[in-house]
Order: structure tokens, then C-alpha cells, then sequence
């Protein structure tokens, strides 16, 4: 390490493309699913189903992360889980990931480190491996993550199954991830709990195939806000859904939080996006698995209501508005 920062050696820079690929992935364990994991042309990774779940999504320093506000290991860790909660949307399980990732050439080689045990980290949560990807040189940091799943045998649960008289249920945190933006955008950096659903999202991976086995007939990933994402169920299952404020859970500690900044914690759970919890339209109550809770209801008619009334203001986050 130089006066003025790190070495050539010690960049991405000085080490190559070839050189960090080995970095981030020699010695790693991988799981069964992969049949052939990084350096050759491409991977190869079982779909005992014999069909394939695919979804990506692509974060870019200063619109997704900050790196004054994250580590990168904890943005290694969001990479990873914004994926796979759109495979366990679907009622599948996440079988492997390809990553790219680009970056200025000064990048200090301990960054990419971090970003790397962050995303191997959650990919074995997650029960997938990281199987191949490709790196190029950028003015930021951007991730690209591709997720692939597997159905296992089971129907994948989409936008627009939902029906009239089916319950809504959801499965994971509301409202964490928008307090913990609050609490870092006023220049604060606890309560840690809050912060921390901000930094690194916790979905229930889990949940979604459990979903699935239970019959759901409608499920989304809570991405940019629980009223918005359930927009597109209503729209893409030409109904209506209430959400009751009574049946939400509202954390004290959002409470707190709230409190201290001003705020609205209801407002948190209703709009606020990235804590990857999952929602979900059941046929009836009795079909509700035991870690989803229910917090509405489908009905003729369009759009989202929440306790019977249109809610005033944005619903939820939405790129380029």
C-alpha cells in the first residue's frame, strides 16, 4: 500500500481480467447443481426439471448501493438476493448464478474480495453456486447477476392467477430497507437492525417453493414497494386486491425509528421496496402456509386499495420517474 493508496499490484489493474477471475473463484465450494462451474467457455448446471427459471437484474453503484453507506461484501450479498428472490417468486429453487461485474481499473483488489465472499456468502444461503460470469472495466462499480432455478416438478406461480375471494399473504420483513434508507439518508447509522435490511436484504427464499406446494395461485417478489408490486398482480390477473392496514405488522422498532425521523412507518411497509419480502394470493385462508401472514384480500375490479380507498401518493419505487 502506497502513501496515496493501493499499489498497481494490489487493483484490479494490476492483477488482470484472468488474475481476479482465479481470486473470486478458485477453492470455492459448489453445490451438486453444478456439473461444470467456472474456467471454461461456458457452465454447466443441472435442471432435473427440465426447465429453466431465468431472471437478472443489474445494480449500479450510486443508484442501488453506496460504498459510504455498504461494504462491499454487504453489496456482494444484495447482488445476489435481489436475484434470487425473482426465482423464489416463481416457486422455484435457485440452482446457479452468473455474474457481471465491471469496475474502474484502480479498484483495489480488496474491494473485489469483499464483493466475492459477500455474493458466495448469500449464493450458499441461497443453496446455488456462482458459476461463471465475465468482468470489463467501467467508470463505477456495476453488478449484473443472472439467477437460474429449478421447479422441481411444480407449476411456476406467476403475476396472473390471482382470482376473486383468493386471500393475500405475505412472507418476510416490509418497511425495514425504506427505514434504514431514511436513517442513512439523514447522515445516521443505527439502529444497525434497520440499517442493515438496507445494506443487505434478507428475502425467504424459502418461501416461495413452500408457496407453491401450498397452491398459490398469484406470487411477486416486493422489490419496488408492496402497493406497486401488487399493481402488477392486479393488473396482470384483471382484479382488484385490498390490503388491510390492521392485518400488517408494523415492528415497533419501525415505530421508533419513525418517531425519531418524523415519519410514517406505515407508509414504510406499504411503499418502501428492497426488502425482497414476498407476496403471495392463496385460495383460501386454511391454504395460507404457517410462515406467510395474511393482509388482504382479492376482489372484482382493478387496481390496489388499501382498507377499501385508493392511497394517496406514490405507491412505490419506479426507474426514470
Amino acid at each position: 500500500m502506497g502513501a496515496d493508496g493501493p499499489s498497481s499490484a494490489d487493483t484490479v489493474a494490476g492483477m488482470g481480467e484472468f488474475g481476479v477471475i482465479r481470486r473470486v473463484t478458485e477453492g470455492r465450494v459448489q453445490p451438486p447443481s453444478t456439473l461444470l462451474g467456472p474456467g471454461d467457455d461456458a457452465a454447466v448446471v443441472a435442471a432435473p426439471d427440465g426447465r429453466v427459471v431465468a431472471s437478472t437484474d443489474v445494480l449500479v453503484e450510486g443508484v442501488h448501493f453506496r460504498l459510504d453507506w455498504s461494504t462491499p461484501e454487504q453489496v456482494g450479498r444484495k447482488a445476489v438476493a435481489v436475484n434470487v428472490a425473482d426465482v423464489a417468486a416463481m416457486g422455484a429453487v435457485p440452482t446457479g448464478l452468473l455474474v457481471g461485474l465491471a469496475c474502474p481499473p484502480d479498484t483495489p483488489a480488496s474491494v473485489l474480495d469483499e464483493v466475492a465472499n459477500g455474493m458466495w456468502a448469500e449464493a450458499a444461503r441461497a443453496g446455488a453456486g456462482v458459476v461463471g460470469g465475465d468482468m470489463v472495466t467501467s467508470d463505477s462499480l456495476v453488478i449484473s447477476v443472472t439467477v437460474l432455478g429449478d421447479l422441481e416438478g411444480r407449476a411456476p406461480v406467476t403475476r396472473s392467477g390471482a382470482r376473486p375471494g383468493d386471500v393475500l399473504a405475505v412472507a418476510g420483513r416490509l418497511g425495514w430497507a425504506a427505514a434504514g434508507l431514511a436513517v442513512l439518508g439523514r447522515g445516521f447509522r443505527s439502529p444497525v437492525a434497520v440499517v442493515g435490511a438496507q445494506r443487505a436484504p434478507e428475502p425467504p427464499y424459502a418461501a416461495g417453493p413452500q408457496a407453491a406446494a401450498a397452491g398459490a395461485t398469484s406470487m411477486i417478489d416486493v422489490s419496488d414497494g408492496l402497493l406497486a408490486d401488487l399493481g402488477h398482480v392486479a393488473e396482470a390477473s384483471g382484479v382488484g386486491i385490498d390490503v388491510r392496514t390492521e392485518l400488517l405488522e408494523v415492528h415497533q422498532r419501525l415505530v421508533d425509528v419513525a418517531n425519531a425521523l418524523g415519519a410514517d412507518p406505515l407508509h414504510w411497509v406499504l411503499t418502501g421496496g428492497e426488502d425482497h419480502a414476498l407476496a403471495a394470493t392463496f385460495p383460501s385462508v386454511e391454504s395460507v402456509p404457517a410462515d406467510w401472514r395474511v393482509i388482504g384480500s382479492v376482489r372484482q375490479g382493478e387496481g390496489v386499495t388499501v382498507d377499501g380507498r385508493p392511497y394517496e401518493g406514490p405507491q412505490g419505487w419506479e426507474h426514470w420517474r
